[in-house]
């Protein structure tokens, strides 16, 4: 049966953006949190893979988390209450027609979710919309293009490309971290500043090779498989020798890199 491209929602992908929350939670979120007494939309929360880190890292905020995903909502709710987090609650919807009237929030944050937008632009115009005057944004997005490992391998850079096309056949940008700046900037945002994390993984470093570059960068690519050859982009001895190529990183003399682009913007 042919299996179509699902990059967020399904369950494979859920538990590796689990994986990736985890491994990143300090790369990522060291330097995210809120003042007692804010109110923080998370603006397409999926499964709750950031939120428990958001709740933990504010716990005097109140975190109101939207997704347009039923299943996904109680996922994330699940998750929260295992976590005994009291400061969030969850509402189904998406950023565009959602139920908040305009400047009811003082902070959002939007992880992981632009890439897969066909109008990221409207989206962040929308967002501005919910926040109150001083309030601020803070995006996180990844960027495929900036991958890079040793031993190099033309197969793999070929896998990789095809889940980078298949993002964008289906109107999503795995390359969009490098664009938050002039993004932000073109919304409307003021003090825009973005920040590069990259994650640097060799044989020193065994809970990254497990968590990040096999559990989640490898594990990404390698769950397009069928959808990309399907669509002809790759033929399956190509995808198959670059998968093997990604894992051959993370033997002892491998290398992997990857930077996540962390953007903040003020009204």
């Amino acid at each position: 049966m042919k299996r179509s491209y699902i990059h967020g929602y399904d369950p494979q992908e859920n538990m590796r953006l689990q994986d990736q929350a985890t491994t990143l939670a300090d790369l990522l979120h060291s330097d995210t949190a809120y003042p007692v007494g804010s109110q923080v939309l998370e603006a397409g929360c999926g499964v709750g893979a950031q939120t428990v880190t958001l709740a933990r890292n504010s716990p005097g905020a109140t975190i109101v988390s939207l997704d347009i995903s039923e299943d996904s909502v109680f996922q994330a709710e699940q998750k929260v209450r295992a976590a005994a987090l009291t400061n969030v609650r969850f509402q189904q919807g998406d950023i565009f027609h959602s139920p908040f009237p305009s400047q009811s929030f003082d902070h959002v944050f939007v992880c992981f979710v632009l890439e897969h937008l066909k109008e990221p632009f409207a989206a962040l115009q929308k967002l501005k919309t919910y926040l109150r005057p001083g309030g601020t944004i803070t995006v996180i997005e990844g960027d495929h293009g900036s991958a890079y490992f040793h031993p190099e391998s033309d197969a793999a850079r070929t896998a990789i490309h095809s889940q980078v096309e298949l993002q964008s056949r289906v109107g999503g940008n795995a390359l969009i971290g490098r664009s938050l700046y002039p993004l932000l900037v073109a919304a409307g945002y003021g003090e825009v500043r973005v920040s590069p994390r990259m994650v640097y993984v060799d044989s020193s470093k065994p809970e990254l090779v497990e968590g990040f570059t096999k559990k989640t960068f490898t594990a990404m690519i390698e769950g397009v498989r069928q959808s990309a050859i399907d669509e002809g982009l790759i033929d399956a001895v190509t995808f198959d020798n670059g998968i093997e190529d990604l894992y051959r990183t993370t033997e002892p003399d491998g290398i992997f890199c990857y930077t996540f682009f962390k953007a903040f913007g003020k009204v």
